[in-house]
This record gives structure tokens, C-alpha cells and sequence, in this order.
């Protein structure tokens, strides 16, 4: 089993006493969904630190917007908070470029046996679909809300799919070869083209 240093990935049982020892139970994840279904150790493993680092940059991008949509003026001043969606948008960024390798190498190991597998990666819901211009202009933000939108879709749309995912592999219901194939297809066609592009322009 692959472990990934995300919170949501595994949990922690801890009980107090004398003599009462710690005890830690991992549960299943999506990476254990990409091992299984792995025609090589070294690729699988090369994919899923990259798209572990996507999980937790897609996630701190996304939370950053929240905290300002809820009315946290965390940092506290406009110059820090456009420096810190700058940087929250360079890491995700950084993260989603270095992806499409591996990615590429996996799907192509992967050779799925059939074209019509059900893709695990969903569609956007109302959740996702939120507009950030009047979030932007009271935080003293001055980017794109247009790019933010496109961005903040597209990211948490990935955390979504990736928690679905782990919570498949816990009920024991993974999807098959053809379905994962078509997951990760999607992922990639939504992530390493626009997305991209707009994290670059917030970045910058």
C-alpha cells in the first residue's frame, strides 16, 4: 500500500492510559487504486507523488479563496493576499506541469481493455461554479475573476474526484481497468490545457 501525507487519506485512532499503546489504521486510498491496476511499480509511484503534490496545491488554492469568500481578511493586508493567491497559483502550477509526464507514462502502461469505460472523474457541480469577482474586489485583489473561476473549478473539481476515489477504494468498489483509464484522461484533458494557462497568468 502507498502512503500519501494527506490528512484525508488516512486516519489516526489514538487512546490515552497507562499501558495503552498508539495504534494507527490506514485506510485505502486512490493511490492504492493506481497500484493495483500499475503495469510498473517505478511509474506508479513516479505518478502518484506528482499527483499527490496537485492534491495538496489544488487544495491550498482552493481553501485560500474560500477563507476570503467566508470574509477572513487572512493575510491581513491586499498586497499580502495577491502575493498569496500568486503563490498558491505557482504552486499549483508548478505541480499540474510536472504531471503530464508521468501521467502520460501511466496511461500508456495502463492499455485498457476497452474504449468505453465509465470515467470515476466527475463534472463540475453547483459548488464549484462560484463567481469570484465581488470575493476579489473586497479582498483588494486586482487579477482576472474570469482565470479565478476557471482555475477554482477545474482544482476542486481534482480534490472531489481524488476524495471519490479513496472513498471507492475503502468500500471496496474501485472502478476497472477501462473506467480508471478514462478517469485519468479526463483529468488530464481538464487540467494540463486551460487550467494551466490561467494558473500561469495568476501567477505572474
Amino acid at each position: 500500500m502507498i502512503a500519501v501525507g494527506l490528512l484525508h487519506s488516512e486516519e489516526w485512532f489514538v487512546a490515552y492510559g497507562v499501558g495503552v499503546e498508539v495504534s494507527r489504521v490506514q485506510q485505502p486510498a486512490w493511490p492504492d487504486v493506481l497500484e493495483e491496476h500499475a503495469a510498473e511499480d517505478a511509474t506508479c509511484r513516479r505518478l502518484v507523488a506528482q499527483l499527490s503534490a496537485c492534491d495538496a496545491a489544488a487544495l491550498a488554492f482552493c481553501r485560500l479563496l474560500e477563507r476570503w469568500a467566508r470574509g477572513e481578511a487572512e493575510p491581513s493586508t491586499p498586497g499580502h493576499r495577491q502575493a498569496a493567491l500568486r503563490r498558491a497559483a505557482d504552486r499549483a502550477e508548478t505541480a499540474l506541469a510536472g504531471l503530464e509526464g508521468p501521467l502520460g507514462r501511466y496511461l500508456l502502461e495502463l492499455e485498457a481493455e476497452r474504449c468505453e469505460g465509465r470515467s470515476w472523474y466527475g463534472e463540475p457541480g453547483a459548488a464549484e461554479l462560484r463567481e469570484w469577482a465581488p470575493v476579489l474586489y473586497r479582498a483588494g485583489v486586482r487579477v482576472s475573476p474570469i482565470r479565478v473561476a476557471q482555475a477554482y473549478l477545474e482544482l476542486s473539481v481534482l480534490v472531489r474526484a481524488l476524495e471519490g476515489l479513496s472513498d471507492a477504494a475503502r468500500i471496496d468498489a474501485v472502478p476497472d481497468r477501462s473506467s480508471l483509464w478514462a478517469g485519468l484522461f479526463d483529468l488530464r484533458e481538464n487540467l494540463l490545457g486551460r487550467t494551466l494557462e490561467d494558473l500561469r497568468a495568476l501567477a505572474a
